[in-house]
């Protein structure tokens, strides 16, 4: 498969497929599988509208109690002992992964294909460009797009483990972004929380919906409406 030509270099992706490794980032419309980086904004009536028609596919639910939550209950940090999502299995762990699927310029640790020690991204949720280096990991975090006790409250507590381990590492549900924006969002839904850049606001938003839709995950009726409001619904 040909590459995309990023900063006139031919990107590849973690599993070397040749999806865009850097840049403005991927129309979520055409990413369904979470295996193509970024998060481009939705600008169009069209995109819009694509956007909106996917919202309003999700179901709607009160959220339940977040008794018995645990980080470890969707199971190690960053597994690559997982099934039935893109990059698992691979060898490397998904939080590299992630860094790989989404910079430019990535640099590895000597002898290793996996760990990721410098590189150059694009944050999606402030628009910035990111010079990112292992000495400094926590700039740059993993935020599950749909938060892991989200989750846990509107259903995957009645899941079993092994499911709760593939949302926690499917690269749909997963964005490398800038720390402080993923500390502020804590396990906020979209009613509370929206990233700073409004440009991507919308593509966030179907994010959130293309992830409640694959795991058959409601959202709150506050965040079905802020989801698409920022749509332009």
């Amino acid at each position: 498969m040909v590459g995309w030509l990023i900063g006139g270099r031919e990107g590849k992706s973690p599993d070397g497929s040749g999806a865009p490794a850097a840049g403005v980032g991927t129309s979520p419309l055409q990413n369904p599988d979470g295996t193509k980086p970024g998060l481009a904004p939705l600008v169009t009536p069209e995109e819009q509208k694509a956007g909106r028609e996917l919202i309003a596919k999700v179901a709607t639910a009160r959220t339940g109690p977040k008794d018995g939550y645990d980080r470890n209950e969707f199971g190690p940090a960053w597994t690559d002992s997982v099934e039935g999502v893109p990059f698992g299995g691979n060898k490397c762990d998904t939080r590299n992964d992630l860094l790989a699927r989404d910079g430019s310029g990535v640099e590895r640790k000597d002898g290793s294909d996996c760990v990721v020690t410098a590189m150059t991204i694009r944050d999606p949720y402030t628009g910035r460009t990111v010079q990112w280096t292992k000495q400094q990991a926590t700039k740059i975090q993993i935020d599950h797009v749909m938060p892991l006790s989200y989750d846990w409250q509107m259903g995957a507590a009645k899941w079993d483990k092994a499911k709760r381990v593939r949302i926690a590492n499917d690269p749909l549900n997963l964005i490398p972004a800038d720390g402080s924006q993923n500390a502020s969002k804590g396990d906020s839904g979209p009613a509370d929380w929206l990233p700073a850049d409004t440009a991507v606001r919308c593509s966030y938003a179907v994010r959130f919906a293309q992830v409640s839709l694959k795991y058959q995950l409601p959202v709150t009726e506050a965040d079905k409406k802020a989801m698409l409001q920022q749509c332009g619904g």
